[in-house]
């Protein structure tokens, strides 16, 4: 069964009054994410732990100041009161943060509501921020460096910030992602725009740790890129562990959802540095890549299970091998969460799963080569070629015992290295049984009690059937099973791509020109008159159109136009994003009164310098030029400060755009003339 608040795409479920519905129609858009108001048992959970961050950041902020007035103080009394005061706040944290993990743990909410039992998966929760209210910063930074008026902008800054707000509560299903995506992606129209290299833009991005609740603020967008980021991350966690896996459609949804999860953290690790939250350092980063490719090929282990229909020796001895992966990579993930940066972050639960999932399926690995000895017949003549093949990889050493030709063949040979499997596979069964009792909080998890118990009590029975009184024999110790998979893993790296975004402030202008890092001269209204040899200057390129050159002498010359200017309005009507020949269009329809053209000269592009680089660029026997390096637009960051995604993922796909360019000498007394 489906989550309420998922039973919509638009994520609205039981209890929506319709309240952030018509907050959306009133201000015109329908963008919105989960209602927060909804009682679902995610919503409440998250509810919780927004709660307990207030409460942690507020305790955080008594202890600063408690230490603080300690070390100013002399005072031996006002110490005393300040190391008791200190203590309780301290208490306090510690209580809160044991309480935040519990919540952390709480992994049987994402689950699925299916009646089938399967072992829990390890979802992360979201990341909370705070409101962020940019409409009076933007308005000043467009007044004060694109010299338009800010108030006119209103429309687009609360449009933007209703899309922070709804991503900070996205719905557990694709809808939530696209939403998510739709804000990052708006993201570097934002950083173009509105983050000048050499200037803040004054404004905090306050983050919560997604585990611990420890607040984190930085002026630095990348900040906010890299927590959204994350988020995308833990919602795939939370999209996978919900999935039905007793089904091959659910397990393929879970398996691509942990890959992309993966895929997200991975991206993460590789583009972000110094990030001042513990969550999203690379050690943190790194376990959580290994948690999802563990968590991904515990998956496939069960898509097998559910394919292999057959019970032949083969495919026994293929679940047994896949069993041996699950446990390697879980094995692995466990050394890298009892590593010293690690080890203190992550809840204890967490830990203790992970060793419980590595020693189950080291237990299973054995139970499934046990089974493939003992209930399968002894291989012919014509079957042991092909099963010695598969047999001769499949322990890590060999056992010992008679040849491997005798032991396919005997059945007592069988029947006694199953046994000996098999009690390495109790054996397994109990450490895991041992380990989850240890704690509290997987104590109370009974679906994970369920499959532990039904697994021992599976190998018990088995073992009880091939045990013969008469066995005198010492179960010897058998050899670990050679991990193998048919399906490896594969970290899927974000496709921002796939959800198409429009520039929110696009009536700023092309990027290429109207960006932060771009400054330019007041605009300028030039009145020009056609005189007889039409205006005397050549244009290039589309939006905006470029005077790339000036005849001296002309009218254009005359009037204050200059080689590098770039038209923005003609008689009035804007022409930022005007093409070549609108531009031209409107020039030829000027009667005799003239026309009134808006430029601006970007600062550094003017001197003889630039003039002289334009001219050589220009070919001198007329035609097309198919080169407007003006226009190009730089879609990725190359800053490598700290605290900064070093590599922009939205790369724009601009279209080749024809510049025209007619040469001094083709300049005649024709229609053409500009």
């Amino acid at each position: 069964m489906m989550p309420p608040e998922e039973e919509s795409p638009a994520g609205g479920g039981e209890g929506d009054n319709g309240l952030v519905l018509l907050q959306a129609l009133k201000s015109g858009s329908t963008r919105k994410g989960c209602d927060p108001f909804a009682q679902t048992q995610r919503s409440k959970l998250q509810h919780r732990r927004a709660r307990i961050n207030q409460q942690i950041n507020k305790e955080m902020r008594m202890r600063a100041g408690a230490e603080n007035l300690f070390r100013a103080t002399s005072n031996h009394k006002v110490k005393e009161t300040v190391a008791l005061e200190l203590s309780y706040v301290n208490s306090n944290l510690q209580l809160l943060k044991e309480e935040l993990e519990e919540l952390n743990s709480s992994v049987d909410v994402y689950q699925n509501d299916s009646e089938s039992i399967s072992v829990p998966m390890i979802p992360l929760g979201l990341k909370e921020t705070k409101e962020l209210d940019l409409l009076l910063p933007l308005k000043d930074l467009i007044s004060e460096h694109y010299g338009e008026e800010g108030v006119l902008f209103e429309k687009e800054i609360k449009e933007f910030m209703e899309l922070r707000q709804a991503m900070r509560t996205p719905s557990r299903n694709e809808a939530g992602l696209e939403l998510l995506m739709e804000y990052y992606n708006q993201l570097y129209f934002l950083d173009s725009r509105f983050f000048p290299p050499t200037k803040s833009l004054g404004v905090f991005f306050h983050w919560y740790d997604s585990l611990t609740g420890v607040p984190s603020h930085q002026r630095a967008l990348a900040f906010e890129k890299g927590s959204v980021l994350f988020n995308i991350g833990a919602l795939y966690t939370q999209i996978g562990a919900r999935q039905d896996r007793a089904s091959l459609p659910g397990l393929n949804q879970a398996i691509d959802a942990f890959q992309k999860a993966a895929g997200a953290f991975n991206y993460l690790k590789e583009n972000f540095s110094n990030a001042p939250s513990l969550d999203m350092s690379a050690a943190s980063l790194n376990m959580l890549v290994r948690l999802m490719v563990a968590q991904v090929q515990e998956c496939v282990f069960e898509k097998m299970t559910l394919l292999r229909t057959q019970h032949d020796f083969l495919a026994r001895l293929q679940l047994a091998q896949e069993a041996a992966r699950v446990e390697d990579v879980y094995s692995l993930v466990h050394q890298t969460m009892t590593q010293a940066h690690v080890k203190d972050y992550v809840p204890f639960s967490w830990i203790t799963m992970v060793h419980v999932k590595s020693e189950h399926f080291k237990a299973l690995s054995h139970y499934f080569a046990a089974i493939a000895l003992c209930d399968c017949p002894a291989a012919s003549d014509a079957e042991l070629p092909e099963q010695e093949k598969a047999f001769i990889q499949f322990h890590v050493t060999m056992p010992e015992g008679p040849s491997l030709r005798v032991l396919l063949q005997d059945p007592e040979e069988r029947r006694k290295l199953g046994k000996a499997h098999l009690k390495k596979a109790i054996m397994k069964h109990e450490e895991a049984m041992r380990i989850h009792g240890l704690c509290k909080i997987l104590r109370k998890m009974d679906i994970l009690q369920e499959v532990l118990s039904f697994a021992h009590k599976r190998s018990l029975s088995k073992y009880s059937e091939i045990d013969h009184e008469e066995d005198f024999f010492e179960t010897g110790d058998a050899p670990d099973i050679h991990p193998k998979t048919h399906q490896k893993p594969e970290i899927k790296s974000p496709n921002f791509s796939q959800v198409k975004v429009t520039d929110l402030f696009h009536r700023l202008g092309p990027l290429s020109v109207f960006s932060a890092k771009n400054k330019w001269y007041p605009a300028r209204r030039v009145h020009l008159m056609r005189g007889e040899k039409g205006f005397g200057f050549t244009l290039r390129g589309d939006s905006p159109v470029l005077i790339a050159g000036v005849i001296p002498g002309g009218c254009a010359a005359e009037a204050g136009l200059k080689e590098g200017d770039y038209i923005i309005s003609v008689n009035g009507k804007d022409c930022k994003w005007s093409k070549h020949a609108e531009v031209v269009q409107l020039l030829k329809s000027t009667g005799e009164e003239g026309v009134e053209i808006g430029v601006i000269t970007l600062q550094g592009s003017e001197g003889p310098k630039a003039a002289d680089k334009k001219a050589a660029a220009m070919s001198s026997g007329g035609g097309l030029q198919k080169s407007n390096k003006e226009n190009n637009r730089k879609s990725l960051m190359n800053s490598k400060s700290a605290s900064t995604l070093l590599v922009w993922s939205k790369k724009s796909k601009r279209s080749k755009k024809s510049t025209y360019g007619i040469p001094f000498t083709a300049v005649g007394d024709n229609e053409a003339m500009y």
